[in-house]
C-alpha cells in the first residue's frame, strides 16, 4: 500500500505541479487519497492523450471501465490501483464520476471540434468537473451546528456544484494554455461559433495568428473561466476546515495561469503560460 501511494505521489508531483503543492497543505490521509484519485485520472487521460493514444480504441476504454469496476469491488489489478482501493476503504467515493470521466475520453476518440460552449461544457464536466465530485468526499463538508430547533431544519451545505465549477474552470484554463499544442494535434477546443463571432478562422488558429481578433477572443474566454473560479470559491467555506486552505490555494494558483496568458499577450502558441515554483 505504501509503495502504491508513493507511485501516486510521484505521478501527481510530476504532472500536476501546481495542484501537488496544494495537496501538501492537506492532512496526510486526505493528501494520499487525492494522489490516488489523481493518478487514476492521469492514467485515464493518457489513454487518449498519451504517447500510446493512437492504439486506444473504444474497446480499450471498455476494458478500462471493467478495471475501474474491479477496483470498486476491492480487487486491484495494477500496482497503482492498490492505493485507490485503500482510499475507497477510508472514504465513501461514488463510481459514477469515474465512469463519467471515461465517457469524456470517449468523446476525445471521435471529436476534435466543438460547435458551441454547451457542447464544450459537457466535455469539460466529464473530463474535469468529475474530479470535483470524486474528491469532495475526501475533502469533507462542514457540518452546521444545531444549537436551536430552527437551525436543525436548515439543510446542510452541499458544495457539489461549486466543486464541479472548479473542475470546469481548471479545464478551461488548460484549454486556453494548450491552444497551440492542441492545434498541432489537429484539435480545437475553443467553440467554433465563438471563433466566428470574433471573425477568427480555423486557418488563423493553425497558423498561430495573434492579432486584435485573437486578443478579443482570448479576453472573452478568460473572462468566462474566471467566472467559474468565482463560482467555485463560493463553495470553499462549506468544506471541512482542514480542506479549505488547500483547495483555496490550488484554486488561486491555477487561476494565475490566466494571468500568465495575459502577460504573454495571449500568445499561447509560442509561449507556455505557467506559474513559477517560487511564486
Amino acid at each position: 500500500v505504501e509503495d502504491a501511494y508513493e507511485l501516486c505521489r510521484q505521478v501527481t508531483a510530476t504532472y500536476a505541479k501546481t495542484f501537488y503543492l496544494g495537496t501538501l497543505l492537506m492532512s496526510a490521509p486526505k493528501r494520499r487519497a487525492i494522489w490516488a484519485i489523481y493518478a487514476w485520472c492521469r492514467r485515464t487521460d493518457e489513454l487518449v492523450d498519451g504517447p500510446r493514444a493512437r492504439l486506444t480504441t473504444p474497446e480499450t476504454l471498455d476494458q478500462w471501465e471493467h478495471q475501474l469496476e474491479s477496483i470498486f469491488a476491492g480487487h486491484p489489478i495494477d500496482d497503482v490501483d492498490v492505493a485507490l482501493v485503500d482510499t475507497l476503504e477510508q472514504f465513501s467515493l461514488d463510481i459514477e464520476p469515474f465512469r463519467d470521466m471515461i465517457a469524456g475520453q470517449r468523446m476525445d476518440l471521435y471529436r476534435s471540434r466543438y460547435e458551441t460552449f454547451e457542447e464544450l461544457n459537457l466535455y469539460c464536466y466529464r473530463v474535469a468537473g468529475t474530479v470535483g465530485l470524486m474528491t469532495l468526499p475526501v475533502m469533507g463538508v462542514a457540518q452546521l451546528p444545531h444549537s436551536s430547533p430552527w437551525q436543525a431544519l436548515q439543510p446542510q451545505p452541499d458544495p457539489a456544484s461549486e466543486a464541479v465549477a472548479l473542475g470546469i474552470a481548471n479545464q478551461l484554463t488548460n484549454i486556453l494554455r494548450d491552444v497551440g499544442e492542441d492545434a498541432r494535434r489537429g484539435r480545437i477546443y475553443l467553440p467554433l461559433d465563438e471563433l466566428a463571432l470574433f471573425d477568427y478562422t480555423e486557418a488563423d488558429l493553425f497558423n498561430g495568428v495573434v492579432d486584435d481578433r485573437w486578443h478579443a477572443l482570448m479576453r472573452f474566454q478568460i473572462q468566462r473561466a474566471r467566472k467559474f473560479y468565482i463560482q467555485a470559491e463560493k463553495g470553499i467555506s462549506a468544506l471541512s476546515p482542514d480542506a479549505r486552505l488547500p483547495v483555496w490555494a490550488a484554486t488561486v494558483l491555477y487561476s494565475q495561469i490566466l494571468d500568465a496568458i495575459e502577460r504573454n499577450q495571449y500568445d499561447v502558441c509560442r509561449q507556455r503560460a505557467f506559474v513559477s515554483t517560487p511564486r
